[in-house]
């Protein structure tokens, strides 16, 4: 009895692991603007939507709005210079910049769909405009990638595979830390492609992307010595970076 059992178990998981892996491959689909293939599981409308209502409780994590306007003109006015003088013109989604009041916390992030913020922490650190246009063009590359779809799409897929495991032969553990592995290296790969996709619009827009160098320099003088370890974190490491970047200047400026 205990055999058939097992026996209907590995049958159900293997029956949950194929659902999840068909999903995963009607889901594929080529990003028009970076050429690369990702699995979506939402459209652009969806994106904007969830950016829209997510938009005010991450203002308030932070401090709300800040209350400068000449400060928040300037955010406005580059990222809108970024946006129209690139492909991200071309897309759905509807970019929205906001300059946080938070004095503390060092960051800059983007929601689906468009909404795009800078904590007054980065913001007043920046040493011109051209870095404030390689904080931006760099999250302005997070949405016309689409990555947080693609995070939302993949962490599906791993937590059906982690339940097929469990159901299975009791392996969800050992899926589910392979998963989030995988998820870790595709948030890094996100973020340069970011950094690429940033350097590219500001050569578009008219600013030096040697710039985007010195705002690494921030971020690692920011996160000191006890920085996360690269295999650990979402982001590569600063250096690491750095070194890209340069790579994707060379390589837009010969184009």
């Amino acid at each position: 009895m205990r055999g058939k059992n097992l026996k209907y178990r590995l049958l159900i998981g293997v029956a949950i692991a194929l659902f999840f892996v068909i999903k995963r491959c009607s889901q594929r689909e080529v990003n028009p603007y970076t050429g690369r293939t990702q699995t979506i599981s939402m459209n652009p409308n969806e994106e904007i939507a969830i950016g829209l209502q997510s938009a005010p409780q991450m203002a308030q994590q932070h401090g709300g709005l800040h209350s400068n306007n000449q400060y928040q003109a300037l955010v406005d006015n580059v990222g809108n210079k970024l946006v129209n003088s690139s492909i991200a013109k071309q897309t759905p989604y509807k970019y929205e910049f906001h300059l946080l009041a938070d004095p503390n916390t060092i960051n800059a992030f983007a929601l689906p769909g468009g909404q795009i913020f800078i904590t007054f922490a980065l913001f007043s650190k920046l040493e011109n405009e051209d870095q404030l246009a390689g904080v931006l063009g760099h999250e302005i590359g997070h949405v016309l990638g689409r990555h947080s779809a693609e995070r939302i799409a993949e962490s599906e897929y791993w937590q059906g595979l982690t339940t097929a495991g469990s159901v299975g032969a009791d392996m969800g553990g050992v899926i589910s830390g392979i998963g989030q592995n995988t998820l870790l290296t595709n948030g890094r790969d996100d973020e340069l492609e970011s950094d690429d996709l940033g350097v590219r619009f500001m050569l578009k827009a008219g600013y030096n992307p040697e710039e985007m160098i010195g705002v690494m320099e921030i971020l690692k003088s920011a996160a000191g010595p006890n920085r996360v370890p690269e295999f650990q974190s979402t982001h590569p490491d600063p250096d690491n970076r750095i070194e890209k970047i340069q790579e994707s200047i060379e390589k837009y400026r010969t184009q």
